[in-house]
């Protein structure tokens, strides 16, 4: 069952990344282990979760592999790519697709700490090596 990549046909909603986020942590899970995972953080219920993961299924980003009279359900997709590319859309959406606006404003809101800073720094140099 090799992870394999893979665009995500729609954008996954904010409790749909809950699921996946439990998944990209073990898998493959059956829906009562996803459950005992976001249920109660979320106040949710099983039916719920099993109509997000039937909802991540159609999306592409979940598969699904049968165990006796239940399903196990794992990702399709990479954690980092997800990341990736959920970025890429915030910079090119709020950010005129430039990332230098971003930590501007990350900046002048005092969102970004001396160890965040000081982490970008060390990227930066990283990157231009």
């Amino acid at each position: 069952m090799g992870k394999r990549k893979q665009a995500v046909g729609e954008r996954i909603s904010e409790a749909e990344h809950a699921v996946m986020e439990a998944l990209w942590d073990q898998s493959p899970l059956a829906a009562s282990e996803v459950c005992e995972r976001v249920c109660k953080a979320n106040d949710w219920s099983i039916p719920t979760v099993k109509t997000l993961l039937s909802r991540l299924v159609s999306k592409g980003a979940v598969g699904t592999e049968p165990e006796g009279r239940k399903f196990l359900y794992h990702p399709l997709i990479e954690r980092s790519d997800y990341v990736g590319g959920e970025s890429r859309r915030l910079v090119d959406r709020l950010f005129g697709g430039r990332a230098a606006p971003l930590f501007a404003h990350l900046a002048e809101n005092e969102a970004l700490s001396d160890a965040d800073l000081e982490e970008i720094e060390a990227l930066l140099r990283e990157m231009r090596k």
